[in-house]
């Protein structure tokens, strides 16, 4: 049997490994470095790609700048953008001046005791708006002269009310207030206010109600559809159009903000309207300057007084639409197209003069 034997002393062995170790953590040293300097060039490569790119887009830049601010008229469209920007913000703060003549209509009473008023001046610039009337109270009865009319006038300040909200279709859809016709001639006395929804006219179709069977009218030679401010409540209770809450579904209506609607256990409906106040402040919200016996232009005896009245802003603001307001004795559009403001207005009265003493002797009663 042959036999193997190792005559390298184990030292020599050692030192074998040791070399051979050696030269293998050089190898891995060299293949590091030469994948180092690889890496290095590599991103040496990109981020000189980068700095030339960066200087062709500052060189772009500079050249887009230059032509920009050359612009002649650079300041005129960056105003123009920048309020085309604050159309909707410019929208809901505008107030509508006009307005003023529906709410007074609202105020005057129209039973056989008369005011006209002689001055107005409204003031919107205030947190809330004001009304200074310079104005004259006629009873329409001897004497003529009676305290008893302003003071009726000042009490009715806590029921005046106003109501806005949006027209919408049977989706619930909200239509543009410019599709509506509204009137102080359009009310049924059995139904109550409606409105026309010019339905013919463009841009006042919703098209996804492109087969809706809708009963259609004309108006002023327009195709329109009518569309009840005042709801029909026992028709559409009945008609599973109504619940007893209020709300009302698959119908073209008016969607009130202010008004809530609910049906009694007795089947009777009431209308609630809390927060939409004409004059916040009641009897307070009105301030009775001064007041004294006169004559009008006539010849006939008046009590001429002066007041400030203080209204909610949001019955004068734009974003509203379709405001009324409401007195005791009915409903009132707020625009002066629908208001025969004529009959309010009147030449103002004079003081009584110190030889008139049918004038002077009718002493002070009733409000102060």
């Amino acid at each position: 049997m042959a036999r193997e034997i190792n005559l390298v002393p184990d030292i020599k062995n050692e030192m074998i490994k040791a070399l051979k170790l050696r030269n293998l953590i050089f190898f891995i040293c060299i293949v590091a470095v030469v994948a180092s300097l690889g890496v290095v060039a590599l991103l040496g490569s990109i981020v000189g790609g980068q700095q030339i790119a960066l200087g062709s887009k500052d060189t772009m830049l500079s050249a887009l700048s230059k032509k920009v601010n050359g612009y002649d008229d650079l300041g005129d469209f960056l105003t123009i953008r920048d309020q085309v920007e604050k159309l909707d913000t410019i929208s809901n703060n505008k107030n509508v001046f006009s307005r003023t003549f529906g709410i007074l209509a609202a105020f005057l009473p129209t039973g056989a005791d008369r005011i006209t008023i002689s001055k107005l001046n409204v003031n919107l610039t205030g947190e809330k708006p004001k009304l200074y009337i310079e104005a004259q109270a006629n009873a329409e009865k001897a004497p003529y002269i009676d305290y008893n009319v302003l003071d009726a006038f000042k009490k009715s300040m806590p029921y005046m009310r106003y109501d806005y909200g949006d027209y919408v279709d049977a989706s619930g859809t909200v239509i543009p207030a410019y599709c509506m016709i509204e009137s102080d001639d359009l009310y049924d006395r059995t139904y109550g206010s409606y409105a026309y929804w010019t339905i013919g006219a463009e841009g006042c179709k919703n098209s996804e109600d492109e087969n809706a069977n809708y009963e259609y009218e004309y108006y002023d030679g327009q195709e329109v559809v009518r569309i009840w401010r005042t709801p029909q409540f026992d028709l559409w209770y009945e008609n599973e159009r109504m619940t007893a809450d209020g709300v009302i579904l698959d119908v073209q209506h008016f969607e009130s903000k202010c008004i809530k609607y609910s049906r009694g256990d007795d089947g009777k409906w009431t209308e609630t309207n809390d927060k939409c106040l004409l004059v916040p402040d009641g009897v307070d919200g009105i301030v009775v300057n001064e007041s004294s016996n006169g004559r009008e232009s006539s010849g006939e005896l008046v009590l001429r007084f002066s007041a400030t009245i203080t209204i909610d802003p949001e019955a004068y603001k734009f974003a509203n639409k379709h405001m009324i307001a409401i007195a005791p004795s009915g409903r009132h559009n707020v625009t002066d197209s629908y208001i025969q403001i004529r009959e309010m207005f009147s030449e103002p009265a004079e003081d009584c003069s110190a030889s008139d003493e049918t004038c002077k002797k009718i002493e002070k009663g009733g409000a102060e």
